[in-house]
């Protein structure tokens, strides 16, 4: 227990200053870690730059992989960008070793005490999140100078020195690094127990070269674990990050491993830990480097190896995340995010209806029903999770609240069926040769005018429970009843002086009925909003 204690206490300490300097280093950073990923991905080279950035910033390969397996499941990003970002993440995360090598124990508990300082001495987000900074990278090393004080008794235990005479068994030695990594899901942890035995003399290179390529594929299994459940496409990322360093371990285990170990000896002679930081970066960037050009065949072989209709089982919610059930609140918080998510796609359709309508532009259709699925989808996985949530430890305040949610979700989602019907008559128009009158053109643009602003308001409303908004969506609704009956009155008018013809006639009375439904289930919405306030 002597020996033991101070080890496992040591990596608790080292695993959890790394944490918190990755947490205060995305704080920093902000949510611009994310539009990195999102936005900076349409080139594979810029994938690997920005997946090797946000890696280094949130100290975890892992966690980056998880996220874009995250915006793979969303149908955010495809698997062409994301092999470039995973390529980089393994780039990025060999930056703990690296700091690891430069052995600042001697300063890690000052840092700690002018980060404890800096965080209770203000309120400014950004110090504290400085804060943070500070007292993970001093806990990190802390936590290392446990492990190294720990580890040097070993040496003395028959045991150890068992292990070791096994170890010189390269593919033994690189078994153990992937079943250690597996074990703590960190591959920065599972390197920085190889340094510290590598400050103590413990360990050899000719061992601790295998096993640093184990931990490359042990380091995977956290992005497994992650896709189960999720789209096959985020599978294929998953599978992909594992392909790529499990081909790497092998290509360096049959080819590439002693000249490198010469050449990191040669580098840093006489300083293991550094030789272990350089082969570690070494390993990904030349391995980065030699599979880029073949990123496209990965996707490929991952697309054969896992098959199945990916549009068929994508997930639409971009929010909901079964792990948040267990706190009720910020589930909550989630599915009404979900529900503005619904509520744009609703409003990009109804911007596609016109166009469709009044501009004859039916290139918008295959959108427009694609949205339509996408709502479809939202509505059965929203429903879905909101009775889940209702069986959790709350409130009957809360399953109420959570109630309005589901109808008003069911109002969006009948708000898109009506404008799919808008879409589908346009269809029917142009099949047989319709056209509306310019009059007809005239009241249909300010139909889809008022429609459009009070749709934009009952979302608005919902968005910050705004009761003036609330009720202007319910005035508008009685001027949008006023106009469709007025126009009614008008079109049969027109029908009877043979303006418009009878085909005109019923295509132009049921957009505006439908339009009126619309704005009915606007009114729905803002009743809701009203009801929680």
């Amino acid at each position: 227990m002597e020996i033991v204690l101070p080890i496992l206490g040591g990596l608790g300490i080292f695993i959890y200053g790394m944490n918190l300097m990755g947490s205060g280093l995305q704080k920093a950073a902000g949510s611009r870690l994310k539009k990195m990923i999102a936005v900076l991905t349409k080139n594979r080279f810029l994938g690997v730059v920005v997946g090797a950035l946000v890696t280094a910033i949130i100290q975890s390969s892992s966690a980056t992989t998880v996220m874009v397996i995250g915006f793979v499941n969303a149908g955010l990003m495809n698997l062409y960008q994301a092999v470039g970002i995973i390529m980089g993440a393994n780039i990025g995360t060999t930056i703990t070793s690296q700091l690891i090598a430069f052995n600042l124990t001697a300063y890690a508990p000052l840092a700690v005490v002018i980060g404890v300082f800096m965080s209770t001495s203000t309120k400014d987000k950004k110090r504290k999140d400085m804060a943070e900074i500070l007292i993970g990278l001093g806990l990190l090393f802390i936590g290392m100078d446990m492990m190294k004080n720990g580890l040097e008794p070993l040496s003395k235990t028959g045991i150890f020195e068992n292990i070791m005479v096994k170890l010189t068994n390269p593919w033994l030695a690189m078994l153990t690094g992937v079943i250690f990594t597996t074990a703590v899901q960190s591959s920065s942890a599972a390197i920085g127990i190889l340094q510290a035995l590598a400050s103590k003399n413990l360990i050899t290179m000719n061992i601790a070269f295998p096993v640093l390529f184990g931990e490359n594929i042990g380091t995977t299994t956290t992005g497994l674990l992650s896709s189960v459940g999720a789209s096959n496409n985020a599978k294929r990322a998953a599978f992909i990050h594992l392909m790529f360093n499990t081909i790497g371990t092998l290509l360096f285990m049959f080819v590439l491993r002693h000249p490198i170990e010469a050449l990191v000896a040669q580098m840093t002679p006489g300083n293991m830990q550094r030789q272990i930081a350089n082969s570690h970066s070494l390993f990904n960037i030349i391995n980065t480097v030699i599979q880029f050009p073949f990123a496209g065949f990965l996707v490929r072989a991952s697309e054969k190896l896992i098959k199945g209709d990916e549009k068929e089982k994508i997930k639409a919610s971009l929010y909901l995340d079964k792990r948040m059930l267990s706190t009720p609140s910020i589930a909550a918080a989630q599915v009404r995010k979900e529900i503005l998510h619904m509520a744009e796609k609703a409003r990009e359709n109804l911007f596609l209806a016109r166009g469709i309508v009044l501009e004859k532009q039916f290139d918008n259709l295959e959108k427009l029903e694609e949205n339509e699925d996408i709502l479809n989808q939202l509505n059965y996985e929203i429903t879905e999770y909101v009775v889940d949530l209702n069986k959790q430890n709350i409130s009957e305040a809360e399953v109420k609240s959570n109630n309005l949610y589901i109808y008003a979700l069911n109002d969006i989602e009948r708000i898109g069926d009506h404008i799919i019907n808008i879409g589908e008559l346009s269809v029917y128009s142009e099949e047989h040769n319709i056209n509306f009158s310019d009059q007809a053109k005239s009241e249909l643009e300010k139909m889809f005018d008022l429609v459009e602003l009070n749709l934009n308001d009952a979302v608005s409303a919902f968005e910050s429970f705004d009761i003036e908004g609330a009720k202007k969506v319910r005035k508008t609704e009685q001027e949008i009843d006023d106009l469709e009956r007025e126009y009614r009155d008008y079109h049969v008018d027109r029908l009877q002086r043979g303006i418009c013809d009878s085909g005109a006639g019923i295509m132009f009375l049921d957009t505006i009925s439908n339009l009126e439904r619309i704005s009915d289930h606007c009114y729905n919405i803002s009743g809701y909003v009203l009801e929680n306030s």
